[in-house]
């Protein structure tokens, strides 16, 4: 089922970049570099749910490399890479103008301004990391496939949300330097969590304590190497991205001082 709709998604969006690039032109609407970024993503989706999820269901470590994956390499991937715009491009012509239309009425944009906020987008992604990561739910998403397709969607939902929010959502009218706010902020409560993990005197998921051992691991050993997982390189994920909105926000502040000098 996971590999069919993965392969129904990559469909969906070169169909959509074929009719938008034969419309209007090669590389408009829709960059080139976009449509890598969803390559990039939709490969990053693949290696969390189709190669690691065999292993994800005997090893915390693996399991939390898999959300990493959803949350640190898809999410933001695909959220640059235009999605919405590729999918309007596979319905007909008619449709598409209903739905353009619908998207522009004064409700929809003000909800839409509301829905990708910075503050908005931050919260629904601390709710999900959190919240998720509760013995009592993790260990749902462990015995329940359901929910754990629900944990999963969560995940990269809340995460595709927050890249999109910061990158396209108009910053919450607060211009680049809120972007860098809310990175830097995510980084630090994320790596709170992962600190956390790792230092636990005790294994906070009993179901894994079956099967770390088959791997030449304790379950704690297990759950530390999850928590670096967490900490270090989603860390580094964040803090790239920090830098990168710091760049664009100097960059903006200089473009706007240079029309400010020619009025």
């Amino acid at each position: 089922m996971v590999a069919v709709i993965l392969c129904s998604s990559l469909c969906l969006y070169a169909v959509g970049v074929a009719r938008l690039w034969r419309h209007a032109g090669a590389g408009q609407g829709i960059r080139y570099a976009q449509a890598l970024a969803f390559i990039g993503g939709w490969f990053a989706l693949v290696a969390a749910l189709v190669w690691l999820d065999e292993l994800s269901e005997q090893l915390f470590s693996a399991h939390m490399a898999q959300h990493e994956l959803l949350m640190l390499a898809a999410a933001p991937l695909i959220a640059a890479a235009a999605p919405l715009i590729a999918l309007l491009w596979v319905l007909p012509p008619g449709a598409r103008r209903r739905v353009m239309l619908a998207v522009r009425r004064p409700s929809v944009v003000a909800a839409t301004a509301v829905v990708t906020a910075p503050p908005t987008v931050w919260c629904v992604h601390v709710t999900a990391l959190w919240v998720w990561h509760l013995p009592a739910l993790y260990d749902a998403a462990l015995e329940h496939e359901a929910v754990h397709i629900v944990q999963h969607l969560s995940f990269f939902g809340s995460a595709a949300l927050f890249w999109w929010g910061l990158a396209h959502g108009r910053y919450g009218r607060l211009g680049y330097g809120a972007a860098v706010l809310y990175v830097f902020a995510t980084a630090v409560h994320s790596g709170v969590l992962g600190a956390l993990l790792t230092f636990s005197p005790r294994v906070w998921y009993p179901l894994y304590e079956s099967t770390a051992s088959r791997f030449g691991m304790t379950p704690l050993e297990d759950q530390q190497l999850a928590g670096l997982l967490m900490w270090v390189p989603a860390s580094l994920v964040f803090i790239a991205g920090g830098l990168y909105f710091f760049a664009a926000w100097i960059r903006e502040s200089e473009r706007r001082a240079q029309i400010f000098a020619t009025r």
